[in-house]
C-alpha cells in the first residue's frame, strides 16, 4: 500500500564491475487504490483481448520516468511517472490497451541476441520476485538485491520490435473499439512522446527506447481515431476522479511534502487536492493536522476505504498502534477483497499486543495470502500471528512458504519439515507442505544449472 508506501525492493542493475557507478534504482510499491483504479481502468480491455482480467498483474515501480512494459507472461509493469504524467484517463488507458497487445499477440520478451536464455530467465525471475518481496510497514525500503545484468540489457530484454509495436498498435486500436472506448488517449500519449524523439538517447525516457515510436505508427494511430465513432465517447465522470486521486496520491507520496503543499494549494478544495494536502502533512510530520484533513475527507466520504485506510496508517507509524485498527477495520469492512488492506489490518491487531485480537489477525492475514499468493510480507506477518498464538506448525508453514517466495531454499525446506513434523499430516496444508519441498529442490536444481551457465 502506498499508503504506506511500501518501497519493497531496491533493484542494482550492476553485475559486471566495470558499470557499477552505473548502478540504476528502481522501487517497487504498493498500493491498494492505485492497483484497483489501474485494474478498474483495464479491465473491459483485458476482456476485449480474451484475457482474465485477474490473472492479470498489475506492478508499479518508483520511477520518474515514463515506462511501461510487460515481462514474464501477464504482468505489466507501470512506471509511477508514467501515471502522474498522464493527463486523463484515456492516457493511461491507452498505454494499458497497447501494452496488453503486447501480451495477447504473444510478444514473448526475449532477446537471444543480447542475452543467452539462461541469463533471461534470471533477470525475470529477479525481476518478478522482487516484485512479490515485501518490507515493514515504516515507509523505507527493505533491502537490495543484486541483478545479473546491466541497466542497458534490461532495456534490450524489455524491447519490442517495430513490427511488435504496430501490431500491439493495431490489437489496442480493435480492443478500445470493442469496449467502445476512445482512442484519442493514446494517441495524446504518442504526442507526448514526439518530444522525446529529438533528445539524445541518455535523455530519453524508457517508453521511447524499449517501445520505438514512427510516424508510420502515429499516422494510423491518429487515422483510426479520425474514423471511429468513439473517439469522441466521454470517460465516465468517477473514473476522471479516480484518475486524479491516483496522480495526487503518487505525487503527495513521492515528492517533497512542500511540492504537494505548493502544487495542491488551500484554495483548491477538491477531492484529489485535500487528499494530497493530507498526505503531504503526514508525510511532514503534522500529525495533528493530518488527521484533521483526513477526517474531513471521511465526514464527506464515509464509505470511501481509503481515506479510512489511509487515516489508519496515519495513526500506525505515529505510535498510536491501537488507535489504528478501528480505521483499518472499517477500510476492510468496505473492501474487504483487498489483500492489501487486510495485510494492514491484520498487521495492527497484531503489533496492538491485545491477544484478543490475534485470531482475527488470522483470519485477515490468511485471506490476504489467499488474495495475494506471492505476497512474501504478508505471509511473514501471518508466521508473527500464529507465533504469538502458540500455532507452531502453522507458523512454521507460513515460514516456508515466505522463505520461497524469497529465494531462501534451506529456511524454506528447514520451516516446511517442521511443519510436516507439527501439523496433521493430511489435507490441503499437508499437500501444500510437500510442494514447498518439491519446489524448494526444483528450484536449487535450476540455480545450480543457472551457475554452470555463468
Amino acid at each position: 500500500m502506498l499508503t504506506r508506501i511500501f518501497l519493497l525492493v531496491t533493484f542494482v542493475f550492476a553485475l559486471f564491475a566495470p558499470q557499477a557507478q552505473a548502478q540504476a534504482q528502481r522501487q517497487f510499491i504498493r498500493d491498494a487504490e492505485v492497483e484497483n483504479t489501474i485494474r478498474i481502468f483495464g479491465a473491459p480491455i483485458f476482456q476485449a483481448a480474451g484475457l482474465d482480467p485477474a490473472a492479470i498483474r498489475i506492478l508499479l515501480i518508483s520511477d520518474p520516468t515514463l515506462n511501461a512494459f510487460v515481462a514474464g507472461g501477464q504482468n505489466i509493469f507501470f512506471h509511477t511517472g508514467l501515471i502522474i504524467r498522464t493527463e486523463n484517463p484515456g492516457q493511461l488507458i491507452g498505454v494499458m490497451a497497447h501494452e496488453t497487445g503486447h501480451i495477447a499477440g504473444g510478444h514473448l520478451i526475449r532477446n537471444s541476441d543480447a542475452m543467452s536464455n539462461a541469463s533471461t530467465e534470471a533477470i525475470l525471475g529477479m525481476l518478478l520476485g522482487a516484485a512479490a518481496g515485501a518490507v515493514a510497514k515504516n515507509g523505507q525500503a527493505a533491502g537490495a538485491v543484486m541483478m545479473g545484468g546491466q541497466d542497458i540489457a534490461m532495456r534490450n530484454l524489455l524491447a519490442f520490435s517495430r513490427s511488435q509495436e504496430q501490431q500491439a498498435d493495431q490489437m489496442a486500436m480493435r480492443f478500445l473499439d470493442d469496449t467502445h472506448e476512445s482512442a484519442k488517449g493514446l494517441l495524446e500519449f504518442f504526442e507526448i512522446l514526439g518530444d522525446q524523439e529529438v533528445l539524445v538517447s541518455a535523455r530519453q525516457d524508457p517508453y521511447v527506447r524499449t517501445h520505438p515510436l514512427t510516424r508510420d505508427r502515429v499516422a494510423f494511430v491518429r487515422e483510426h481515431v479520425e474514423g471511429s465513432p468513439y473517439s469522441e465517447q466521454p470517460w465516465p465522470p468517477e473514473w476522471v476522479e479516480m484518475h486524479r486521486r491516483i496522480k495526487a496520491k503518487l505525487f503527495a507520496f513521492l515528492e517533497p511534502p512542500i511540492k504537494t503543499l505548493l502544487r495542491y494549494k488551500e484554495t483548491d478544495t477538491s477531492i484529489e487536492a485535500r487528499y494530497a494536502r493530507a498526505i503531504a502533512l503526514y508525510r511532514r510530520p503534522d500529525l495533528d493536522g493530518a488527521l484533521k484533513a483526513i477526517d474531513s475527507l471521511i465526514q464527506d466520504r464515509p464509505q470511501d476505504p481509503y481515506f479510512w485506510e489511509l487515516k489508519g496508517q496515519m495513526l500506525f507509524e505515529n505510535a498510536h498502534v491501537v488507535d489504528s485498527v478501528e480505521p483499518y477495520k472499517k477500510a476492510v469492512t468496505l473492501l474487504p477483497d483487498s489483500a492489501l488492506l487486510r495485510l494492514g489490518l491484520g498487521q495492527s491487531e497484531i503489533e496492538s499486543e491485545d491477544t484478543a485480537l490475534l485470531p482475527d489477525a488470522e483470519i485477515n492475514l490468511s485471506v490476504a495470502v489467499h488474495l495475494d499468493p506471492e505476497d512474501r510480507f504478508a505471509w511473514q506477518q501471518l508466521a508473527v500471528a500464529f507465533g504469538h498464538d502458540n500455532k507452531e506448525g502453522m507458523a512454521s508453514y507460513a515460514l516456508a512458504e515466505a522463505a520461497l517466495l524469497g529465494g531462501k531454499l534451506s529456511e524454506a525446506s528447514f520451516h516446511a519439515n517442521k511443519a510436516e513434523e507439527l501439523l496433521p499430516k493430511q489435507g490441503p496444508i499437508w499437500l501444500r507442505i510437500q510442494d514447498i519441498k518439491q519446489q524448494a529442490s526444483q528450484v536449487r536444481a535450476s540455480q545450480e544449472k543457472g551457475r554452470k551457465w555463468w
